[in-house]
């Protein structure tokens, strides 16, 4: 005979998935771009985020010029599509770059074309791996997902 609280305890764990996936579905919008083989964060129409996907080496080069001139406070993000700690923690990437506007936050797939050396120049060894620059100077680094570290550094560094 099964106890109440067993069917609580399902009841409970049911909802609480339900209730997850409509929050981050309605939250957090992405976009699955199969067809380009990459992932990509869509922005609402108001959105003042500073988030910005880097795609070529090039590309790469420039935003960190700029974060090592200290002319733009910036965070890297270095992300892979199959990467499941990434997914849990992008959707708090974007809230605090809605949070802190003046701060550019690139995104690095470490998978795109191209960009492996860029890997090389920072020293990333795992994903997901964020280095914040400020002054010209890289502050901090998180390799892995720590939320309170992340909103921490983001505090610290940028208020």
């Amino acid at each position: 005979m099964k106890s109440q609280w067993s069917n609580f305890h399902q009841i409970g764990r049911n909802s609480f998935l339900a209730a997850s996936t409509v929050y981050v579905s309605s939250e957090f919008n992405f976009v699955n771009t199969s067809l380009l083989n990459r992932r990509s964060f869509c922005f609402a129409e108001g959105d003042r985020s500073s988030f910005v996907v880097l795609k070529s080496e090039a590309e790469f080069n420039s935003a960190l010029s700029k974060a090592r001139d200290g002319s733009l406070p910036s965070v890297f993000y270095f992300t892979a599509a199959w990467c499941g700690p990434c997914r849990l923690i992008s959707p708090v990437i974007l809230e605090l770059s809605n949070k802190y506007p003046d701060v550019t936050t690139y995104k690095v797939d470490i998978d795109e074309g191209g960009l492996s050396n860029a890997i090389g120049k920072l020293n990333v060894s795992a994903v997901p791996t964020l280095q914040f620059f400020k002054g010209g100077v890289k502050k901090a680094e998180i390799v892995g997902v720590d939320v309170v570290r992340l909103k921490s550094v983001m505090e610290q560094l940028y208020k």
